[in-house]
């Protein structure tokens, strides 16, 4: 369905065109979002930054989570996860990515806050929605920060899951939502796990491209 996520963020731009007269801000859920988030900035010359979010994952088996929580607190846990695990686990869990967190502030943002989100169209940006429990905090977090409009947007989800975002924001975006998912992996024909250094990287070259542009501009 698309080569890389560059690909994936060019396809998603081009759904997302209708925005541009809105002055949105993109928040770019990493690392996988990232690159996604920044082609779409880059096309709608939107604001851009990362939101922090992590899942919440079984102790016993880390692919799979029982919710998630952002970085202001903002949480999303399963209605059975209290079943399944006891409250003294979900809190130790919740602390140990609570602290990732901080580190992936200090690290891919440089410590550095949240834009202004009151009153402003947001599009909240991941390169694919598998169970959603990190979308779902990141959409807490906005709800809680008085965002005027929020819209989610993805190459790629399940087909239920978009249902059940859909009723949560004010618009969603999916380019793909195939009958038979398990795995936003299998919607990419180039896939890897995003490193923080590359994250890094991409950030940096955002920023020399907009310096260029506003030499250009000035020239």
């Amino acid at each position: 369905m698309f080569k890389n996520r560059k690909d994936a963020g060019e396809k998603l731009a081009k759904a997302l065109e209708k925005y541009r007269t809105e002055n949105p801000v993109i928040l770019a859920i990493p690392r996988g979002g990232v690159e996604v988030g920044l082609q779409v900035a880059a096309k709608l010359d939107a604001d851009f930054s990362l939101i922090i979010a992590r899942k919440l994952p079984f102790p016993d088996n880390p692919e799979a989570g029982f919710g998630a929580i952002a970085e202001n607190g903002s949480t999303f846990i399963l209605e059975n996860a209290y079943y399944w695990l006891s409250e003294e686990t979900i809190e130790q869990i919740k602390q140990e990515q609570t602290a990732e967190i901080e580190r992936r502030v200090k690290a891919l943002r440089g410590g550095n806050p949240i834009p202004e989100l009151t009153g402003r169209t947001v599009i909240l940006i991941d390169d694919g929605i598998a169970m959603g429990s990190t979308m779902r905090a990141a959409i807490e977090l906005c709800k809680n920060r008085k965002a005027g409009k929020i819209v989610v947007a993805v190459p790629v989800a399940g087909r239920e899951i978009a249902e059940e975002l859909q009723k949560k924001v004010d618009e969603l975006v999916v380019i793909e939502t195939p009958a038979y998912f398990r795995a936003v992996a299998q919607a990419y024909e180039k896939w890897y796990d995003v490193s923080d250094e590359e994250v890094l990287d991409l950030l940096r070259e955002n920023i020399r491209k907009k310096e260029l542009k506003d030499q250009d501009f000035h020239a």
